[in-house]
Order: C-alpha cells, then sequence, then structure tokens
C-alpha cells in the first residue's frame, strides 16, 4: 500500500509519479474491479510494465509481433490520501496502456482507451475517500487479440502514470501552447495560449504569470495580467513576451528556455505549469527543402520503434538516453516515430539532444491491414488492429497527440498515417493495372479522411505541417491524398522523386522511410528539393519477424542490445562531420562487386584461411584510406573512385592487424584497426556507471565482452554466460541480439552474440553496493561493482 501524505507530496508540486507498489494477475476476473476483492495472492510489482516480454516465445502466436503472448490482465492499487488534500482536484493520468485499458476507482467505472499509445486522464477527485479509508484502483488490459500490429506493441501498463493535483481553477492538461511566430537574431516573439478552467460554481478572479527562464534557471522576461471565468466555464488567454538575443535551437545547438506559467489567486499559487521552449523557425521549400533558422540543411533520420528487445515495450528512460546518445554519434539529426505516438520523456530527450522529430499517429485507418502470422507474406493474416476503432476514435487519439507533444521545439511535423496506400492492402486502384483488386477498398476514400485528419491536426496546432509516409505514390496520385498535405512522404520510391517534382511543382517531397543503402542516400544528396530521408531502421526492434525462428527484425544500425553494427559505420560515414574510417570483411561478388551492403553483407573481423583472397571493406568521410596488414601498406586508395560510397581492396588473408588510415590533405585524421582473435578464454565487464540512484528507476548497461588472451574480442563467440547479483539492485534483462536465440528473457543467463552481451541493472529503493558477476564454463569469469547512493 502507497500511503499519500502531505509530508511525501509536496502540495505546491503538482505531478507525481504513480508508478510503485501495484498488484498484477495475469488473467480475467469479472470481480477484480471491486473494493472488497481480494488480490493477495496477486504478484507486486512497479510500473511501467510488459506482461508480453515475460512470456516464452511459442511459434503458435503471431510473427508479426514478435511470437510472444498477449491475453487479459488486471492491475490494482490500494493508496491512502489525508484530509489535507480535500478540495484539490486530483487527477490520475496514464502515458500509455496497450490496449482496450478500462478503469475503475472505489468501483465507480472511469471509462475506456481502445488505443495503446494515447496518453490520457481521468477524474478522480468526485470518487475518493480520506484519511483512514482506503481508495482502490482498479485497469483491466484486453490485450486478446495479440496479432494485431505489425511490430511488437508490448501489453499492459507499459508508460508511467502520475496523479495530478489542482485546485478547481487550474490549467487545462496540455492546456497551453507556445510558439516562435517571429524571430530574428535579435529578437524573438513568444506567443503563449493558455487555456483556464474554473469549476467552482461562482466567477473565478486571478491572475496569469508567465515567465522565460534560460537553461541555467535564471529568469529572464516575464509578464502577467488579472483575469476572470465565469463559474464552471474555461476560457483561453493569450500573451505576448519579446525575447532578445535568443539563442536558437538547433541540432548542433539544442538550447532549451523553459515557460513557467502561474495561476495566483489571493495571492497564493494555485497551478504551476514548466514548458519546455526552443526557440527556432523552420520551413519546407518545395524547390530547395528544409531550412532551420534560415539555414538550408538535409535530414539525416532513422525511423524508431518502441520496443528495447529484453525490456519489451516498458522502457527505462536511461535506455533511450543510451541509445539517442550513440545515434547522435552517428550523424543522426531527425528521428520518425514510428508509427504510434511515443512516450513523452522520448520527445523531452529529443528536444535536448537536438532531433528534428515526425510526431506519427497511425498506422492504418479503417480499412485493416495484413497482420502476418506465420511468416512475411506467409499463410493467412490476422486483419485485428486498430481499424475496428478507427471510425470512432481517431479524431480523438490524434488530438491528444497533438496537444500532448506540440510544445516539444524538436518535432518539426505531425504524421497522419504509415502507409496507409499500400496497393491491395488494404487500398486498390485501377493504376495498379494487373496487380489491381476489384474485392479490396477503392483508394479514392483516402482523400477524404485526410481532410478530415488533417483539419484536426490544424485545429490543434497550425504552426507545423503535417504529412503522411506513402508506399504507393502513383495509387495516391489518383486521389486527394497527397493534396490534403503540406509536405509528402515518400517510402521507398526514390525513382519517382524527379519525375513527380517536375509533375507535380508545389508539392513538397521528402524520403519518410527509405533503405539503407548509398543510392538512396545520392538521391537526397544530389537533389536540393528533397529535404532528407529516414532510413528503416535506427535500431532493431522486436516483430515483423520473417518466419520461425526469426523473432526479430534486423535492419537496425543498432542492435537490440543497442551494440553498433556495420551498418551504424557506414552511415556514420555519409552523415558524420568527424573523421571516421571502419574496417569490415565481405564475400567477393562476380555480379555487382561494387555493391557492398553493409546491413547484412559486412562483419567486423579479420579471420579466414591463411593466404586466401579476401575483401576488405571500409567505409569512411575522409578523402583517402590507406590499408596496412601487420605493418605493411596494401595501398593507397580514394574514396572518389568509389561510387558505392565503399573502398574496397581485394587482398591474400594474413592472420595478424589489419588496420585502415584516414588521411585528409596527407594528413592521418583517423584509424580503425581489426585483430584476429585466438580462442575464448575470459569474460569482461564494462559499465556505463559506477554509481546509481537508489529510487528504483536507475539504471546501469553493463556489456560483457568474450575475449582472448590478448583481450581481443572473439567475434564467432556463443558462449552461455551466467549472471548473479547481489546488493540493491535486480537484473531487469539480458539481452544478447540474436534474432534466432528464444532462450527466456526474464533467466539469469544467455547465450552471446558476436561475442557480447548486454545485461540492464535496475536500482532498488536502498543504497549500497552492487556486485554483478558472470561466468561461463571455460572462461575466466569476471564480476563488477556499482555503488547505489
Amino acid at each position: 500500500m502507497e500511503k499519500v501524505i502531505t509530508q511525501e507530496w509536496d502540495l505546491s508540486v503538482k505531478s507525481r509519479k504513480f508508478n510503485f507498489d501495484w498488484k498484477f494477475l495475469k488473467d480475467d476476473n469479472p470481480d477484480a474491479f471491486k473494493i472488497q476483492f481480494d488480490d493477495s495472492d496477486w504478484r507486486s510489482l512497479d510500473l511501467p510494465h510488459d506482461w508480453s516480454i515475460e512470456g516464452a516465445f511459442k511459434q503458435e502466436y503471431a510473427s508479426s509481433t514478435g511470437y510472444l503472448p498477449g491475453g487479459i490482465g488486471w492491475y490494482r492499487k490500494n493508496f491512502i490520501i489525508p484530509d489535507s488534500i480535500k478540495g484539490k482536484k486530483i487527477v490520475i493520468q496514464f502515458d500509455g496502456i496497450y490496449k482496450n485499458s478500462e478503469v475503475w476507482i472505489n468501483e465507480q467505472y472511469l471509462g475506456k482507451r481502445p488505443y495503446g499509445y494515447s496518453s490520457f486522464q481521468y477524474d478522480l477527485t468526485p470518487f475518493l475517500n480520506f484519511e483512514t479509508q482506503e481508495n482502490v484502483i482498479a485497469v483491466k488490459v484486453d490485450h486478446s487479440d495479440f496479432a494485431d500490429s505489425r511490430w511488437y506493441p508490448g501489453s499492459g501498463i507499459y508508460r508511467n502514470v502520475f496523479i495530478n493535483l489542482t485546485d478547481h481553477v487550474y490549467i487545462k492538461p496540455y492546456g497551453i501552447f507556445v510558439t516562435t511566430p517571429n524571430i530574428s537574431t535579435s529578437e524573438a516573439e513568444i506567443q503563449i495560449q493558455t487555456t483556464v478552467k474554473n469549476e467552482y460554481n461562482i466567477e473565478a478572479n486571478f491572475q496569469i504569470e508567465h515567465q522565460i527562464k534560460d537553461a541555467t534557471g535564471k529568469e529572464l522576461i516575464a509578464c502577467s495580467s488579472v483575469e476572470t471565468i465565469t463559474a464552471n466555464d474555461e476560457q483561453d488567454f493569450s500573451h505576448s513576451i519579446f525575447l532578445e538575443q535568443p539563442n536558437l535551437w538547433s541540432p548542433e545547438n539544442p538550447y532549451l528556455y523553459c515557460v513557467e506559467t502561474k495561476v495566483i489567486k489571493d495571492g497564493e499559487v494555485i497551478d504551476l505549469e514548466i514548458t519546455p521552449l526552443g526557440v527556432r523557425s523552420f520551413h519546407f521549400d518545395v524547390d530547395s527543402g528544409f531550412y532551420l533558422n534560415g539555414k538550408n540543411i538535409k535530414m539525416k533520420g532513422v525511423c524508431i520503434h518502441h520496443d528495447a528487445g529484453c525490456l519489451g515495450a516498458a522502457v527505462p528512460e536511461k535506455v533511450w538516453h543510451r541509445r539517442l546518445q550513440l545515434l547522435k554519434e552517428a550523424g543522426v539529426n531527425a528521428i520518425r516515430m514510428s508509427h504510434n505516438p511515443p512516450a513523452p520523456e522520448l520527445l523531452d530527450m529529443c528536444d535536448s539532444y537536438g532531433f528534428l522529430v515526425q510526431d506519427e499517429a497511425f498506422d492504418e485507418w479503417e480499412f485493416p491491414k495484413n497482420k502476418w502470422v506465420e511468416g512475411w507474406n506467409k499463410g493467412e493474416p490476422s486483419l485485428d488492429g486498430y481499424a475496428s476503432d478507427f471510425s470512432e476514435w481517431a479524431e480523438i487519439d490524434l488530438r491528444d497527440m497533438v496537444l500532448r507533444d506540440r510544445n516539444h521545439p524538436s518535432i518539426v511535423f505531425w504524421s497522419i498515417g504509415n502507409e496507409i496506400d499500400y496497393p491491395n492492402d488494404p487500398y486498390s486502384h485501377p493504376v495498379l493495372e494487373d496487380r489491381y483488386k476489384t474485392d479490396k477498398p477503392e483508394a479514392k476514400g483516402m482523400g477524404d479522411i485526410a481532410k478530415r485528419l488533417v483539419s484536426v491536426v490544424k485545429q490543434y496546432d497550425p504552426s507545423r505541417p503535417v504529412t503522411a509516409a506513402l508506399a504507393s505514390v502513383i495509387m495516391s496520385n489518383e486521389t486527394e491524398f497527397p493534396d490534403a498535405l503540406d509536405v509528402v512522404g515518400y517510402n521507398y520510391q526514390e525513382f519517382l522523386y524527379p519525375e513527380d517534382h517536375k509533375k507535380y511543382p508545389n508539392r513538397v517531397i521528402y524520403g519518410s522511410e527509405n533503405g539503407r543503402h548509398h543510392d538512396a542516400w545520392l538521391a537526397v544528396e544530389q537533389n536540393d528539393f528533397i529535404s532528407g530521408q529516414f532510413i528503416w531502421t535506427g535500431i532493431d526492434y522486436l516483430g515483423e519477424a520473417r518466419g520461425w525462428p526469426v523473432r526479430h527484425a534486423t535492419p537496425g544500425m543498432l542492435d537490440l542490445a543497442g551494440f553498433k553494427k556495420p551498418l551504424y559505420f557506414f552511415k556514420q560515414s555519409q552523415w558524420s562531420e568527424k573523421d571516421m574510417v571502419h574496417l569490415g570483411m565481405t564475400s567477393i561478388k562476380k555480379k555487382n562487386p561494387d555493391q557492398i551492403y553493409w546491413d547484412h553483407e559486412v562483419d567486423c573481423e579479420w579471420k579466414g584461411n591463411e593466404g586466401e583472397i579476401v575483401r576488405v571493406a571500409c567505409c569512411t568521410n575522409c578523402p583517402e584510406v590507406d590499408l596496412l596488414l601487420n605493418g605493411e601498406s596494401v595501398g593507397v586508395k580514394k574514396y572518389e573512385d568509389f561510387p558505392s560510397g565503399t573502398i574496397y581492396w581485394d587482398i591474400p588473408y594474413s592472420e595478424g592487424t589489419l588496420k585502415a588510415v584516414g588521411k585528409r590533405n596527407g594528413n592521418i585524421c583517423c584509424t580503425h584497426e581489426l585483430k584476429t582473435a585466438g580462442e575464448p578464454t575470459k569474460l569482461q565487464l564494462h559499465s556505463d556507471t559506477i554509481t546509481l540512484k537508489a529510487d528504483k528507476q536507475d539504471v546501469a548497461h553493463v556489456e560483457v565482452n568474450i575475449l582472448d588472451q590478448d583481450n581481443n574480442l572473439v567475434y564467432d563467440a556463443d558462449n552461455q554466460i551466467d549472471c548473479v547479483i547481489e546488493g540493491p539492485g535486480e537484473i531487469i534483462g539480458i539481452e544478447c541480439s540474436n534474432p534466432a536465440s528464444h532462450q527466456d528473457y526474464k533467466a539469469t543467463y544467455r547465450k552471446a552474440y558476436h561475442g557480447k552481451l548486454l545485461i540492464y541493472v535496475r536500482t532498488t529503493d536502498q543504497p549500497g553496493t552492487i556486485t554483478l558477476k558472470t561466468s561461463s564454463v571455460g572462461l575466466e569469469s569476471s564480476f563488477i561493482v556499482i555503488k547505489v547512493k
């Protein structure tokens, strides 16, 4: 039981997490919403929680959702509220429940929310007990139609829960909207719209005060006004502040101010909101692409899904921080949230790291897409999914996404859908010729729905453009769908860029989802009118599996553990401003020998048969590279001589050290080495931190490497590694990133993949010392110590 008392809860703080000490049942019970229900034998846990990731991989589940189970689950929480909070408004906020959630408080039904990615709130105030009488909140989650998605969605209350406390005169949830309509180097106009609600039966007189603070918290400028709202009414209030010498937000300089908004009544602050403020201007030009703060830049983007391998959909914040830092290091400056609204804290991170974001609402509209059960395009697909709820809920879900996210400076466009026009899945059109299916819905209906969704977005945010990712532009061009959009995304259709730019001279075009190879980037680099690309994907993700035993998709720059794959370095060579060079080995092809695909043809190791001719692949952003084998140069090659984007040498293999030396103007600017590894002899642990907070949320990433006697990584080692933890911490997941591994994700052992494992360690609420020990048969064991403060 969690007792909410005033000593724990500063009444001046509006919002507090409500994640701890819940009860969970992975089953259905029609009486579980009742106050007197006995949940003593239920499991105790903290949120966020994803029960699907705790299940066993089974071929009977759907390949599209990663061969993991769905089902029905219940959550309950008992809590006490002291009398001192009487008279306040108490609201519960769920950031995401997958899916079909229903919520009760003290047996009072609060409502249902089908879409698993929406954030929503319920007012608890009329139904609460105070002082010594307990309150019981109950949540039912129904994910029994588990083959309902084209990727792994997770199950349960997988995002944060908050309790929000206000007066009955208060800022409406997501009721502040900050824009920067006029910006110059000397001054920025900050417009602030605030929606205030009065739930008293009498008129309310109050003051609204806005303070602009810099990144250190120093107040720069303020404004205020005295306002009145009649009884049981709400009203919008607008203010403008002019900020001198603004520090402009950009990927290179993600400077964040904040707007602190207070509602003051009778000299007391009765509500307070802090809103991030990134001062920036942007626009898309039909002929020259994307401009940020007057500067023409290309979006070097990735698409991402929301899971983190062994952690499922309940991803701790530190995990996203690590992943975003790695993407930033590769030169990524843009992220497409595929294909649903993300966790709010992920957008906060994008603001602070300087990513340009496409926030996306839906993967399907009123007709369902195929969700493959047996494997990609195999057998009978499932047609479960959001389509069954679209008509009733789409405008509500879209509205709530825009209201929740519209103050993030990172977001530069809204997407109303992904591949809605996938040919024959579900729509069709005669322009498809021999692929036209008369039994499929007619594509022309997409235009009317697109217009309706765009109008919803514009109602709540007229400041940003609206886009969608088109899978069949040829078909969509026969409808009003593209014309309804401000910016039109093309998925894997680079061949149409020049033709459509001429044919539709007023259409802004960009790559909303793209292949990972060199030609796809050249289509951006060589066409001024293309604003950028979003490759599929930044990170590997669960689900969308090609068929058993493969359980997850592998197109990422990072694998499920967040380790860098060969593709990472290739994209870094295209996107990063920092000098880099990287080596790998690939097969010698007779057909298209210059086309080397770093996403599936390159291994970053040096291993072979003595004297055999092997191909060494090299990606770099340096003008030339010298390749040395055991200290001897085997030739300097120039990047400009390899239009496919990869330098390569065909040389006799010899055990030892292979070294690439990147050069610019004759000077060495970067190097990379591969060394022949011997037999595995030892384990090595490395943690990204040696100090954690005792808050039940802080996480350490502990990397396990299998090394030979000379401390070289043994790339092909797959030894099973056993893990033991002591002290105030727990292992919440072990990830190897092997797409064919079906080992239990909650076990304390796992086989390595490419010589590596990642162990996630989370703290309890007690200080002390965590000792993590790893062992493997025939290998020297290793341990690491982490302090918890």
